[in-house]
């Protein structure tokens, strides 16, 4: 009897068939890895945006990224189709300085940091909707053309930005070429999903494109299930020969049920328990519980030519969040005295995040005698409106090695009678950037001035409670400046100094003052080379940095987004060194390689345990390679093989304090990764399989009660036709 999945992947296969084969694509269409087999039967697979060249997030201009006097990864969407990345958790696998995957598998948000920090999430160059604590989204990957981090303090052009930096997604754009492609996927835990993504144009100087997804998909713990349906249309009006106006669009809509996974106690993961080890599928959540969201986005980008010299650019976009966890059970620890009996809670929790976003920037190319100039002056304005209330109870106990889901019907969905933030927030800054060129030597210099507003009620008071709003008025100058010397062998010594704030609600217990802006500052250093001097077929970008950050006014209680109660005292430092390498050799060999040391410390806080301590989730080394080549000639023509090693080191799990008198730290791990793809003209099969040798660890222990199993093997067959 054939199984759903059976039959949707028959249908899948049936209806690509039917696409008949495009010319040959044009520089102009977004998908760029293509077939191609000659008369004497060389079969050519080509990638030629798989090493990136340049990225618009370091400079909201057409600088290189070997002009850019900052560290710059970019993940493009070559990259993500070899190595068949489901997510952004992914995606960071072989970047250096990036870790991923903390939580496990996490199928609903995509948490990674950078250079010890979280980053801030943005979406065509505009900050996403981000939640009241959660710095992502979790709009699927399919949708973007790549995903570049700018690591370090980026306030000089996006404002209030941590100081790891920031991550920006491109979503996928129309093209007048007719193109496109649809995928089917299978793999571990019931993995399935149809994908495609067409463009064409549709009238003189209108091109279109559609994007969607299904997926459903069983999470590692046992009765886990979550479903995922994605739509983005987009159109590209080309009105002038200098003037282009885009419409983009998203819908999103993820339901899970079972819970997420995770939240393990200690005992019987990371720690002893005479009742033996906790197994990694261990659901201890409940079957019930339930995740929903709903997200949506509309925009444009208009771009017009004033001159052959001069462009003005301006961008929008509304957004629209609504996240509803109205079952959220969970265990919160083994009960005193038992080794295999836990307390469960119950979390329901409700976010609505309403926000629009623009940015207005013009740039210019001026030659004066010897000097070159790149100039960019801009503005731009975020208005976001966030409410979230929640419900905490109990729930009952479970046995962590036998588990049985008990808790009665009316202890189920309590609903969200506590009000945790009701926020409105808004934010205008104006910053200017310049890059000088002489002869071979560019010099950067960006400045930036912010000023936030926002109001709030009391949080974790009744929702629905009165209560004056407390109205904060923050304001920041930040700045950038730095160097490269770029030789004509590709070779580009580089120095910069970057800062970077963010605005910090509530006042001071100590000494009653609204809080200050924490800050950041980074000193960094390095080498970047391109091919430019290697022979023609040989693409390659390589960096190689060291940095110091030092971030201040840090409010030494537990982080929130909220208004926090603490004092300002708290500062930290994060000193490291990276070196990646991308490269794509005569459309055979690619190679993706990355080490990164970060050392990170408190400095200064209120909480005499944490001095001294480390950075959570912040492991000390950080090593990846992945190397894939594909057969041009003879009977092996088209097929392609790849394997790749990634390594983390253990890192803490949260910083000590009244709940964590014991910090926990993580297991370091070693994990292997392979692939086998088969390409013919207009088709790709391929096998990814990721941890194959399927090594259990615990990537995080945030507590004693919330230890997470890193994620497993995972196996994906991927079938793909490119019309």
């Amino acid at each position: 009897m054939m199984t759903r999945t059976t039959t949707g992947l028959l249908l899948a296969t049936a209806l690509t068939a039917l696409a008949q084969p495009a010319a040959a694509q044009t520089a102009e269409t977004p998908e760029t890895r293509r077939t191609i087999e000659t008369d004497d039967g060389t079969v050519i697979v080509t990638a030629p945006n798989y090493v990136p060249q340049g990225g618009v997030t370091a400079n909201k201009t057409d600088i290189p990224l070997i002009a850019t006097p900052q560290s710059v990864s970019v993940v493009t969407r070559d990259q993500i189709d070899l190595l068949a990345f489901v997510d952004a958790q992914q995606a960071v696998r072989y970047t250096a300085g990036v870790y991923g995957e903390n939580y496990g598998p996490d199928a609903r948000y995509d948490f990674f940091t950078v250079r010890g920090f979280t980053p801030k999430q943005y979406i065509d160059g505009l900050a996403a909707p981000i939640s009241t604590s959660i710095f992502s989204v979790g709009v699927d990957l399919y949708a973007f053309e790549s995903l570049e981090l700018l690591k370090g303090p980026s306030s000089t052009l996006y404002g209030n930005t941590p100081p790891g930096g920031i991550y920006n997604e491109t979503s996928r754009r129309a093209s007048q070429a007719f193109g496109g492609e649809v995928r089917a996927q299978y793999g571990t835990d019931d993995f399935r999903e149809i994908a495609g993504t067409v463009t064409g144009a549709v009238a003189d100087g209108v091109a279109v494109r559609f994007t969607g997804l299904f997926r459903d998909r069983d999470l590692v713990a046992d009765d886990t299930n979550t479903k995922r349906l994605f739509a983005a249309p987009t159109a590209t009006w080309t009105i002038g020969p200098r003037t282009t106006l885009t419409g983009l669009a998203y819908y999103q809509y993820d339901k899970g049920r079972g819970g997420n996974g995770g939240f393990l106690p200690a005992a019987g993961t990371l720690l002893p328990n005479p009742n033996g080890v906790i197994g990694q599928r261990t659901n201890l959540a409940d079957p019930r519980a339930v995740f929903e969201r709903r997200q949506a986005s509309a925009g444009y980008e208009f771009v017009h030519g004033l001159s052959d010299a001069v462009r003005f650019t301006s961008n929008a976009k509304w957004n629209r969040y609504r996240e509803r966890a109205p079952i959220g059970i969970y265990q919160t620890g083994l009960v005193p005295g038992s080794t295999r009996i836990a307390q469960q809670a119950n979390f329901a929790y409700a976010e609505d995040v309403t926000s629009f976003a623009a940015d207005n920037r013009l740039d210019a190319s001026v030659q004066t005698g010897a000097v070159g100039h790149k100039l960019l002056l801009g503005v731009d304005y975020r208005n976001v409106d966030n409410v979230a209330a929640f419900t905490f109870g109990g729930a009952g106990t479970i046995d962590v090695f036998n588990p049985v889901y008990a808790t009665p019907d009316a202890q189920l969905q309590p609903g969200y009678g506590t009000r945790f933030n009701d926020q409105v927030l808004k934010q205008l800054g104006v910053y200017a950037q310049e890059q000088a060129r002489v002869g071979d030597l560019y010099l950067t210099a960006g400045a930036r001035y912010d000023r936030v507003r926002s109001r709030y009620l009391p949080p974790f008071a009744a929702v629905g409670s009165g209560g004056a709003r407390t109205r904060v008025a923050q304001e920041k100058f930040t700045y950038r400046l730095g160097a490269n010397y770029v030789t004509s062998s590709g070779l580009a010594p580089y120095l910069s100094y970057s800062t970077s704030f963010e605005p910090v609600l509530g006042t001071d217990s100590v000494t009653g003052d609204p809080f200050r802006p924490t800050t950041g500052r980074q000193w960094e250093g390095g080498v970047k080379f391109d091919a430019r001097g290697l022979p023609d077929g040989v693409k390659l970008f390589a960096t190689a940095a060291l940095f110091d950050i030092r971030q201040r006014n840090v409010v030494t209680t537990t982080a929130s987004t909220v208004p926090v109660f603490g004092t300002q005292t708290g500062e930290v430092e994060v000193q490291g060194g990276e070196v990646e390498l991308v490269a794509r050799i005569r459309d055979r060999l690619t190679i993706n390689a990355s080490y990164s040391y970060n050392r990170s410390e408190v400095l200064a806080s209120n909480v005499a345990a944490e001095i001294g301590e480390p950075l959570p989730t912040t492991p000390e080394h950080k090593a990846s390679a992945f190397v894939n080549y594909d057969f041009q000639r003879g009977a092996l023509a088209g097929f392609g093989i790849g394997a790749g090693a990634r390594y983390t080191s253990s890192s803490a799990g949260s910083l000590p304090g009244a709940f964590n008198p014991v910090v926990l730290r993580g297991e370091s791990a070693t994990l292997f990764d392979a692939i086998i793809s088969y390409d013919v003209p207009g088709w790709r099969f391929a096998v990814n399989g990721s941890n194959i040798l399927d090594h259990r660890y615990v990537a995080r222990c945030s507590s004693a009660a919330a230890c997470f199993y890193g994620a497993p093997r995972q196996v994906l067959g991927t079938v793909t036709r490119k019309f």
